[in-house]
């Protein structure tokens, strides 16, 4: 049975976690394939708020395979809290699965991200400071420590010993930081082993076999396109290795190309973004704070689900919209938070920029180009009615499915869900991608 891929289409927190819990029902295996606990799910369902940072989405059908795979990078007491809170709240953990491939975040890692962005300043990303970035780093350097080292303890030591040394220098001579205690680490890092062992596998061999035997399998991409290290708005984009895009999930999760055959983008109505870098349609009056605002009471409202950041918010771009569906083969959409739009009389669509007072439908390679476009904006008339309660797309408003056309006709692609509030129910589905009945 072919594979699907669920991928954001903006800069993250687009609401895939949960479009991924509401599709794992139709699945027996969902696995993450990359990013690292920078990236972040929020999911509501019938057992309460959980934010999720490693552990995929699927984990709350307990009947379910749900694998992180090996293109992430685990920084274990993250991941060991999420698994202690899930069993604490009555998920049943047991069918998780991590692969002995996926590479570990040491404490080298975090140091090195926060002294790093302290010493670009000004220039500074605007990392999660998880460690995550460099966990990547040394991952290309082939200087990292993989879950499965974990389990040996006398080659964890002898590559322990080897690369703290090397970081250590790198801390105290380049940043000026302090040294970091091996015997500390060790201790605490083998700890970290003997908590996890249960759950480390080779996990490619285990989606393999599934893909074999005609399973239904969900792949969840973190993070969104635009953080892409290749097709970003590079250099503000995330160290992650595999892609950030559909194409990634092959590498990160173990299986071939030929596997996958749908690919569901997810899109906020809106457009959102955490950290620097340009965003052409970012608001600074009271429209892009009643977007941030909105759900503040119900604790949904944009700031991040990793730093806590306020999100800087904005109109739907649809010229990256239109660039992230090309690049990721789209055979389908999800189009999250509608719901938050109707507050307004007025939507505005970005579908196309000026740049030095020409007009261009796609961004820029160059930074500094990036930051010159303007947008140009078709206006909507919006539609000033809740529909946290609609199930059905015609019962939408007017403008409301006006909009959302409208969108389809932008990307190219069609809307085939649409969610109209946090909980897992409700949503719009206009056509089960799945063939089945959901």
């Amino acid at each position: 049975m072919p594979a699907t891929v669920v991928i954001g289409g903006q800069w993250g927190d687009e609401g895939k976690g949960r479009v991924v819990d509401f599709f794992a029902r139709e699945c027996s295996v969902i696995g993450r394939y990359s990013a690292g606990s920078n990236a972040g799910h929020t999911i509501v369902n019938e057992k309460g708020r959980f934010a999720l940072h490693l552990v995929p989405a699927g984990i709350f059908h307990g009947n379910k395979a749900c694998i992180i795979g090996n293109g992430v990078a685990i920084l274990p007491t993250t991941l060991i809290s999420e698994i202690s809170m899930l069993e604490e709240r009555g998920v049943d953990t047991s069918q998780l699965l991590i692969s002995d491939r996926a590479h570990v975040v040491m404490p080298w890692h975090v140091a090195i991200d926060k002294l790093d962005e302290a010493m670009r300043g000004e220039n500074a990303i605007g990392t999660t400071g998880t460690g995550t970035g460099p966990a990547f780093i040394d991952k290309t350097a082939r200087l990292g420590i993989r879950t499965g080292d974990l389990l040996n303890p006398e080659e964890f030591d002898a590559k322990l010993r080897m690369i703290l040394a090397y970081k250590n220098k790198v801390i105290t001579q380049l940043y000026g930081g302090e040294p970091l205690d091996e015997r500390e680490i060790r201790d605490q890092y083998r700890e970290f082993g003997e908590r996890l062992r249960e759950y480390i596998t080779n996990t490619a061999e285990v989606i393999q076999d599934a893909h074999e035997r005609g399973e239904q399998i969900l792949l969840e991409g973190a993070q969104g396109t635009l953080l892409d290290l290749d097709t970003g708005t590079y250099p503000y984009v995330t160290s992650s290795v595999p892609a950030s895009v559909a194409a990634g999930a092959c590498i990160g999760i173990g299986l071939g190309p030929t596997a996958i055959d749908r690919v569901v983008g997810v899109y906020k109505a809106y457009q959102t973004r955490v950290g620097n870098g340009p965003m052409p349609t970012e608001l600074f009056d009271a429209d892009g704070d009643a977007l941030r605002n909105h759900g503040m009471a119900q604790g949904t409202a944009e700031f991040g689900t990793t730093t806590g950041r306020p999100r800087r918010c904005g109109w739907f771009d649809g010229v990256l919209a239109r660039y992230t569906a090309r690049l990721n083969g789209l055979t389908s959409v999800a189009l999250t938070r509608l719901d938050v739009l109707a507050q307004f009389d007025r939507i505005k669509i970005c579908t196309a920029y000026e740049l030095d007072g020409a007009r261009v439908s796609t961004l820029p390679a160059s930074l500094q180009a990036q930051t010159r476009v303007t947008p140009v904006y078709e206006e909507m008339p919006g539609w000033k009615q809740e529909i946290t309660d609609v199930r059905s797309f015609g019962d939408l408003p007017e403008a409301a499915r006006n909009y959302v056309r409208r969108i389809e006709q932008i990307l190219g692609v069609p809307v085939d869900m649409i969610s109209v509030g946090p909980e897992r129910d409700q949503a719009i589905v206009t056509h089960d991608i799945f063939g089945g009945t959901l």
